[in-house]
């Protein structure tokens, strides 16, 4: 009777020990099913070419890591030698959530074709670059294609004359050159006064008239000689 006692007592603790392992496995295998969810990897990063509020083009980037793991993204612009790139700008996510935080990550320049990598570093989960590449569109941001547009340098400004060159007046140079009316071709009147001189009249007209003048007089007194001589020899 005991010995049936002991075999039904060992059956029942085979069968609770069994229920237990197995219970045991699977909350380990949900734990890790779970933890394998919320590990941050460089699939919760995305990154896209953007124009902020002041219409400035930027590169944000989202993180959608449901770990919350902090995390440092750096933006390279890609330079055109081979293998060239500089760090442009860094930003930090504190708190990233599942539905996602973004950062924007400011270029120095902006132009159809520029081409910027991205990095992310989340503690000692992610150290990876976001693939593929980030690649400005032809339509841009306006104010950033204003901003990258050339401006042509300004040469400096000397006093000194360029040698083998004409010099180029100012123009407060050229105001100060500026040729004075030529004097009046007319000769003006000596004296001061008003003078036949300024209607044309020469020294000539005066000894016309001063002759024409002396020709009546004596034209005069031969007339008045003659008739005297008339009346004498009448008597």
């Amino acid at each position: 009777m005991s010995l049936s006692r002991s075999v039904s007592l060992s059956r029942h603790a085979t069968t609770a020990a069994r229920v237990i392992g197995t219970s045991a496995a699977a909350a380990v295998l949900s734990v890790a099913a779970a933890h394998t969810a919320l590990a941050c990897t460089i699939g919760d990063f995305s990154a896209e070419p953007g124009c902020d509020a002041k219409d400035h083009g930027v590169i944000r980037v989202t993180d959608k890591d449901p770990s919350g793991t902090p995390a440092t993204v750096s933006l390279y612009v890609q330079l055109s030698m081979p293998g060239g790139e500089r760090l442009v700008d860094t930003k930090t996510i504190d708190h990233p959530t599942a539905e996602g935080v973004s950062v924007d990550l400011t270029p120095l320049d902006w132009y159809p074709g520029e081409t910027f990598r991205v990095h992310v570093k989340a503690g000692d989960r992610v150290d990876e670059d976001i693939k593929p590449m980030v690649v400005v569109p032809d339509v841009t941001c306006e104010a950033s294609a204003s901003a990258s547009a050339s401006v042509p340098a300004q040469p400096p400004t000397s006093s000194k004359p360029v040698p083998g060159s004409s010099a180029t007046p100012t123009p407060a140079q050229s105001s100060s050159a500026a040729p004075t009316p030529a004097a009046s071709s007319v000769p003006s009147p000596a004296g001061g006064g008003t003078h036949l001189a300024e209607t044309g009249a020469g020294n000539g007209t005066k000894l016309i008239a001063g002759t024409a003048a002396a020709l009546v007089v004596a034209g005069g007194g031969i007339v008045l000689t003659l008739r005297r001589k008339a009346a004498q020899g009448s008597r």
